[in-house]
């Protein structure tokens, strides 16, 4: 087995797995078809909701157990809910969890700063963002924190961005996104899915091989480390592509990968037949047992 079969075995097992996303999907419309009834006397399980996030962007991995959802609310609700003499975001966000709880009472549904979060006994996370479209695309949404305010968000362009440079590149970007994901979990990294998101867009701009095959994704898996170990120590930010919303750094990831991209240089100089054994010993070092032996 060589470099390019390895990778794309590998692929296949970082990649969310059809039962898992049949099993979103079906929580998914649940969820979206409560809140249509509720909300707008409407029968349909799929309008007026978003997946967004990292399932959104499609650059979760398999063993995502976090899932954000946008619900779009009717836009009469806003100047209900902003009347309120105090925290009328807290009281919205308990009108989405009341809804949800006539589909779900029994799974643990509760109201938190801005979402309503959904906790399933399988470990699976919904977190139900509700929000009112603006004219310039943007989502107003509740933050019950700290007496109550709105704020604005746009992860529908940072959904097309992520898509727009994801197909620019061989849809090599989303396969880097989600193999970082693996790297991260196996190594405890403490780095979030946003920030490689932001960080893999970026690199991935100019990275000379972005339009190769799995050939060359040692060659990414590499170059993007360095990359990772490269970034400013002292930066606490970056901002994310297409809305340009803040990503905050979680701790020090930039050593990890230092470490991890010397291992990848060594994997990366064992190219024959023959080593293949070796060399895939190393990159499961890197990124663990979804790695291919």
């Amino acid at each position: 087995m060589g470099v390019a079969e390895e990778f794309a075995e590998f692929k296949d097992g970082y990649n969310i797995g059809k039962d898992k996303i049949s099993s979103i999907s079906y929580r998914y419309k649940r969820i979206t078809g409560q809140l249509n009834w509720d909300f707008r006397s409407l029968s349909n399980d799929t309008a007026n909701s978003l997946y967004v996030g990292s399932y959104g962007r499609d650059t979760a991995a398999k063993g995502v157990s976090d899932l954000d959802v946008a619900y779009v609310l009717p836009p009469g609700l806003y100047a209900q809910y902003n009347a309120y003499v105090s925290n009328g975001q807290s009281a919205l966000l308990q009108a989405v969890r009341n809804s949800i709880k006539k589909t779900y009472s029994t799974s643990e549904v509760a109201g938190d700063g801005q979402v309503v979060v959904i906790n399933f006994n399988d470990g699976i996370t919904f977190e139900v963002l509700p929000v009112f479209n603006n004219q310039a695309g943007t989502w107003t949404y509740p933050n019950a924190n700290n007496g109550g305010s709105w704020q604005t968000c746009n992860p529908r362009a940072e959904i097309d961005a992520i898509h727009t440079r994801n197909l620019a590149t061989n849809r090599n970007l989303k396969h880097l996104c989600r193999m970082m994901r693996v790297w991260r979990d196996h190594n405890d990294a403490p780095i979030s899915g946003a920030l490689i998101d932001t960080l893999a867009y970026q690199f991935i701009e100019t990275w000379g091989y972005r339009d190769k095959s799995f050939l060359y994704h040692d060659y990414m898996a590499r170059d993007f480390l360095k990359y990772l170990a490269d970034q400013d120590k002292s930066k606490t930010y970056w901002r994310m592509p297409g809305s340009g919303s803040y990503v905050w750094k979680k701790g020090n990831f930039q050593s990890k990968a230092l470490t991890d991209y010397n291992i990848a240089v060594a994997a990366c100089g064992l190219q024959k037949e023959e080593e293949g054994h070796l060399r895939r010993a190393k990159w499961r070092s890197v990124f663990g047992p979804t790695f291919p032996t």
